[in-house]
Order: structure tokens, then sequence, then C-alpha cells
């Protein structure tokens, strides 16, 4: 069974009258431990793809299952429970708190788990210590540079251990050495941990972490292929 298909899936937009389809008619699916990158440019419907996968929003049309169930047969609180504690998120502007700590930051959907509160500072160290900032455990976040912010952010979107993590645009902020390194996380969490990974970016040279691509274009999939892992000696670029 696959972890999440989608069937003519749709979303219209309605802002006073005005409708405007951000997807149309988009259909696939993907097994549980895949790395997809979605891709397509600004305006395609790949970030309110995103968006629906993720439970943040819900579609206008068509049918969503993840790990089984319709979306639309999960009731609000339950699309909340399962945003928590199966689903992970890292986006673009990182959405931390600044003053408070890497620790703090990395803990915070421990809050709503309902997870023993004796487990959560071994839980976030664990994570902390996958993206190689254990030396800044302590630190305020606004002392970070953005690309150890990046890094906390997946801290937290992986301290609940998700099936899947959802990332939006993560290295769109960075240089590209700090962009790499974001990359390269992700890609070990899925060639190592087994994290289903589903990426949605406009740069060519970050899709290609992944193992398949999606294309987007006018709400439609334009494209799906496998991605030819490049090697080793190959550099990133924006």
């Amino acid at each position: 069974m696959a972890l999440i298909e989608v069937n003519n899936l749709e979303k219209t937009y309605d802002v006073d009258g005005v409708l405007t389809e951000a997807l149309r008619g988009v259909s696939f699916s993907m097994e549980n431990g895949e790395f997809v990158a979605i891709m397509g440019p600004s305006g395609s419907g790949k970030s309110t793809l995103l968006h629906v996968l993720g439970f943040l929003d819900r579609n206008t049309g068509g049918t969503y299952r993840f790990d089984g169930k319709a979306m639309d047969d999960y009731a609000d609180d339950e699309l909340a429970h399962i945003r928590n504690k199966k689903m992970g998120f890292v986006f673009q502007s990182f959405n931390l708190l600044q003053r408070a700590t890497v620790m703090e930051n990395v803990k915070l959907p421990l809050f709503y788990s309902g997870v023993k509160e004796s487990l959560w500072d071994g839980m976030a160290q664990k994570a902390v210590d996958e993206v190689g900032l254990a030396h800044r455990a302590n630190y305020e976040t606004a002392r970070l540079s953005g690309g150890e912010k990046q890094r906390v952010a997946i801290a937290r979107a992986l301290v609940n251990h998700p099936q899947v993590i959802f990332a939006d645009e993560p290295t769109g902020n960075l240089d590209s050495k700090s962009g790499q390194v974001i990359m390269e996380i992700l890609q070990k969490l899925n060639d190592e941990d087994g994290h289903t990974i589903i990426l949605v970016t406009h740069e060519t040279y970050t899709a290609e972490h992944a193992k398949r691509i999606i294309h987007i274009l006018d709400g439609k999939i334009d494209s799906d292929k496998p991605v030819a892992r490049r090697l080793a000696s190959d550099h990133f670029t924006k």
C-alpha cells in the first residue's frame, strides 16, 4: 500500500469571488521511504500541493489518501495529531523562536505530542546530534548563521520521529555552501534513516539530491521521472 496517493487532486482558492485554480487534476503515488522533489516555476502550484499533502490545507476536489485513509475521513483534530506525530516540516524562513535556545526550539513539537516530559531532553538532544549541532545546543537561535538555523529547523522536524519530512524551499535563503550541507543532511535522513522526504524547490541541483522529480506546471503534472544520482565530486550550485 502506498504511503501517499492522490487522484485528480484539485485546489481552487476563492478570494472575494475571484476563483484561482492552483491544482488541476494532479495524480500520483509515493511509497514509504521515497525522496521526491516537486519542482515548478513560481505560481505553478508546488507549494499548494505540499500544503495539501502536509495536511496544512484541504483539497477542493479529487482524493488524497495518507497511509491508506482518505483525508476527507479525518476530523480536524485527527489531522492535527498526524501533523504532529507523523509529519515534520522545514520552511524557507526557518520559523524559529529567535530568543529561545536551539534545544528549546527543537522541543516545541513535544509540547503537543503526548510524550512524557521526562523524555523530551533526550529526544531533542538526539535530533540536535543528527544535524551536527550538539556544540550549539544551548545557544540562542538569533546567534546562529542561516545554515545553522535551518539545521535547527530540521532537528525540530525530526524530534517526533515522523514518517514524512516536508521541506519547502529549504535552501532558498542560504548560500550555496550552507545549502549543500542542508541537502546532504536530508539525503542522509533518506538514505540511512529511511525517512520519506518531500522537497519543494525551484533549484535543479537541489532537486537532484532526490530520487524522483515531479515537475508541476500551471497546476498540473508536467513530468514525473527518476533521478540519476550525481557523483560525489559534482558540485552544488544555486
